[in-house]
């Protein structure tokens, strides 16, 4: 039996506590920022509740958006991740969790070797805070951005390309109570580019 420590929809992370008479094996955080294209990786799961398995690829590439949530910065994999690996860990050749295992593209409902997994390094944050206290806040904004591209910086009259526009404002949000306006262009935050 577990029970639910905290969760947070936004990352679709949880973090489960169980009561055993005897110690449990654990891993370790791997440092998922390490990881470069060609990596060696083990995806970890129970596909379709036959059991524990694993199966073996690389890391394919880093930085994806899957437009699922506002927090996309996942993993892609090639090693098959099937139905009931999800949330399983994704390790290195250490045997360090770099990673957890959480969707995948495909046409026909199986694995064709385009997995996804959420970087440990974003997920051993949230679950550290999950365990504290059961629930993350977030802060809000309350604006759309679009990259300063060269063709959007000559459009609107900037000598370079750089910062971040406007390009929306919701109404009552913290935004709009600062003053800023759709075409701002943010360049700078608290003395950092």
């Amino acid at each position: 039996p577990a029970k639910l420590i905290g969760r947070d929809a936004k990352n679709d992370l949880a973090v489960l506590k169980i009561k055993s008479d005897k110690p449990l094996p654990t891993v370790k955080w791997g440092d998922s920022d390490k990881l470069m294209p060609g990596d060696q990786v083990l995806a970890f799961g129970n596909p379709f509740g036959i059991g524990t398995t694993v199966t073996a690829g690389i890391v394919s590439a880093r930085g994806r958006d899957l437009h699922s949530g506002p927090f996309d910065d996942f993993i892609q994999i090639d090693a098959p991740i099937n139905h009931g690996n999800s949330g399983g860990p994704l390790v290195d050749v250490a045997g360090n969790v770099v990673g957890i295992n959480t969707a995948i593209y495909s046409p026909n409902g199986g694995s064709v070797g385009v997995g996804f997994a959420i970087p440990s390094d974003q997920a051993q944050k949230v679950v550290a805070k999950l365990m504290k206290g059961g629930s993350i806040q977030y802060g809000y904004l309350g604006v759309q951005i679009q990259e300063v591209t060269p063709d959007v910086a000559s459009a609107i009259g900037l000598d370079h390309p750089g910062g971040a526009l406007v390009s929306e404002v919701n109404d009552g949000s913290p935004a709009a109570k600062a003053g800023i306006e759709t075409g701002d262009v943010i360049t700078s935050f608290a003395g950092q580019d």
